[in-house]
């Protein structure tokens, strides 16, 4: 082991702490790729059904491997334990393969840190990219990218064709700058003002009308509890792949939040459309700045910032408030102080904030 401080060395990992899925995984391969430092992994997935690597997991892996020319062992699909051993990561052209259904987005935001931090380059993914238990390509392009714009840290995204649950079939490229100057501290105590509230509604590879019944029906959701919205229906390019998706963007005086809603065989395009407008609504009720999702994803920057790692900041504190604590929230808190020399703190109510060990 290089050296006695609880930072530098290798680092063990439990994963069934916490929430116990594969968020834990992702989170630590882009941490190993940018720290330098090793991990093993046990119980893998613990907490999901079926638990161990699944392909989607193992194309994260050797994504983190073709970046970098890193090493793992134990990286099968059902595998339980991991270990990895990173390399420096190497600017350049990727083209990677999640699988039928994995997330391309997911596969993204692991990747994406380290090779911003090496000096940049682009991803070509390809698989799924409107998925359940994942950021929707339309979240991560209008809420996602906007927050790590804050960090100084920047990509621009092309959708090439859509990829829907079961049959994937998707692909994105994504070009990722080098790290700019970043800021010496974010601060997102209120989301302040409603300024804007824009109803997405799109399919691919299905008659157009269902864009525009789901739509119609987001808005007057909205409607009915005093939420004025417009409202924009496009077609999405496919391959073999169909699907729709609802995705309604809130912009505020000092954050935005997205919510995602997607359709299904056999399910009416009215109730896509109803359950976006009723997560607008839930988070509308609630007091906090971010939404869950963002909350938990703008930890792994704010905690860059906290480290040093995107460049000289003082103090380098992020501080904000979250619509909902939860475990995927406090489980990568947990990650995250396993390999950087950060404090992140959650308050039960809801306030975080992540500053310098």
């Amino acid at each position: 082991m290089a050296g006695t401080d609880r930072h530098d060395g290798p680092v063990e990992l439990d994963g069934s702490e916490g929430e116990g899925g594969g968020q834990i995984l992702r989170s630590a391969l882009s941490l190993s790729l940018i720290t330098g430092r090793p991990f093993h992994m046990k119980n893998v997935r613990a907490n999901r059904q079926p638990p161990g690597l699944r392909p989607q997991h193992l194309a994260c892996v050797r994504g983190a491997e073709a970046i970098s020319g890193g090493q793992s062992e134990g990286a099968a699909v059902g595998a339980s334990e991991l270990r990895f051993e990173p390399a420096p990561v190497r600017p350049g052209d990727y083209v990677l393969e999640v699988g039928t259904a994995g997330s391309t987005p997911l596969l993204f935001q692991c990747l994406f840190y380290p090779l911003a931090l090496a000096g940049g380059g682009s991803l070509t993914l390809r698989g799924g990219t409107h998925l359940p238990h994942s950021p929707s390509y339309h979240y991560v392009v209008g809420v996602w990218l906007p927050v790590a714009k804050a960090y100084g840290l920047n990509a621009s995204l092309r959708l090439v064709h859509a990829g829907f649950y079961p049959q994937g079939a998707g692909e994105f490229i994504a070009e990722v700058e080098p790290v700019r100057d970043p800021p010496s501290r974010v601060e997102l105590p209120a989301r302040g003002t409603l300024r804007d509230i824009a109803v997405g509604s799109f399919v691919g590879g299905l008659p157009f009308g269902i864009a525009e019944r789901q739509s119609k029906e987001a808005v007057a959701a909205l409607r009915e509890r005093g939420i004025y919205s417009h409202a924009e229906n496009r077609p999405l390019p496919v391959t073999h792949s169909v699907g729709t998706v609802t995705f309604i963007l809130a912009q505020f005086e000092h954050t935005i939040a997205g919510f995602t809603a997607l359709g299904k065989r056999g399910r009416p395009a009215e109730d896509v459309g109803r359950e976006a407008a009723e997560e607008v609504a839930r988070f509308m009720e609630s007091g906090g700045a971010l939404d869950e999702h963002l909350a938990d994803q703008i930890l792994l920057p704010a905690a860059l910032l906290a480290a040093g790692r995107l460049g000289p900041s003082s103090p380098g504190t992020t501080r904000y408030t979250t619509a909902r604590v939860t475990d995927h929230l406090t489980t990568h808190a947990w990650l995250i102080e396993r390999f950087l020399p950060v404090r992140v703190t959650v308050e039960p109510g809801g306030a975080v904030e992540v500053a310098p060990a």
